[in-house]
């Protein structure tokens, strides 16, 4: 069993918000794959469903960001899910918009939401880091994170949003490259080989043709040619000269 939780701010107000991609990951999810209503337990919005025979459980803590690990410690407890079954999609604002790393353990980087589930948890779960770029000075990272996401960034979210989607079950499964694939191939889809000619490359050029000088030797003598060497044309052109 493996528990994915999305981390965001609860609410209307907060539902576009860049700090809220973990909670859109979920809903994709969900939406795709056909998992159950979402229905409000461990102080959060709790949705149950499966891939194959892995059953997962999907959690959007509804206490505010900064207290994310009260829901989630809830629960993995009520569950019995082990820190390292557990996978936190959040925002990344050191990852360029629509870039996404997997990574297992680690520090919580100032994250709020991170740092409540460390104080709660330990550091040993899974978490999805999706970027949404960095506004380029510290002070104006809060306004950013609680900003809604440009008319601009709704291509590259949705590709992130759908491939996260295309690679769930995969990542349920434990199988993480996998999981970065399915994404990669919405976000750089491979282009298709035509096996035709660029376009802009200039068409070929024939090879020149040169006649051949009635002078030159026969570079493929007979076997009944003279010991001179001298072709049968040279041989005829010297006779008249």
């Amino acid at each position: 069993m493996k528990l994915f939780v999305g981390l965001g701010n609860p609410g209307a107000k907060y539902a576009e918000n860049r700090h809220n991609i973990g909670f859109m990951a979920l809903d994709r999810i969900a939406a795709d794959h056909g998992f159950g209503p979402w229905k409000a337990a461990f102080k959060a919005l709790v949705a149950e469903g499966r891939f194959g025979s892995d059953r997962v459980i999907l959690l959007k803590p509804q206490t505010f960001m900064n207290l994310s690990g009260e829901a989630v410690q809830a629960a993995a407890g009520f569950y019995k899910i082990a820190p390292e079954d557990i996978v936190v999609f959040h925002d990344e604002l050191d990852l360029a918009p629509g870039k996404l790393r997997l990574k297992q353990g680690g520090g919580h980087a100032g994250h709020n939401g991170l740092r409540s589930i460390h104080a709660h948890l330990g550091e040993g779960y899974g978490r999805v880091r999706l970027g949404i770029g960095h506004p380029g000075h510290k002070d104006a990272v809060a306004a950013y994170v609680l900003h809604d996401f440009a008319k601009a960034d709704q291509g590259w979210l949705d590709d992130l949003l759908r491939g996260i989607s295309d690679g769930a079950a995969a990542l349920a499964a434990g199988d993480g490259a996998r999981f970065q694939n399915a994404v990669a191939a919405r976000i750089a889809p491979p282009r298709p080989s035509t096996g035709d000619r660029r376009p802009d490359a200039a068409p070929a050029r024939p090879a020149p043709q040169i006649a051949p000088d009635p002078k030159a030797p026969d570079p493929n003598p007979g076997p009944n040619a003279p010991e001179d060497g001298r072709s049968p044309l040279q041989r005829l052109v010297d006779r008249f000269r």
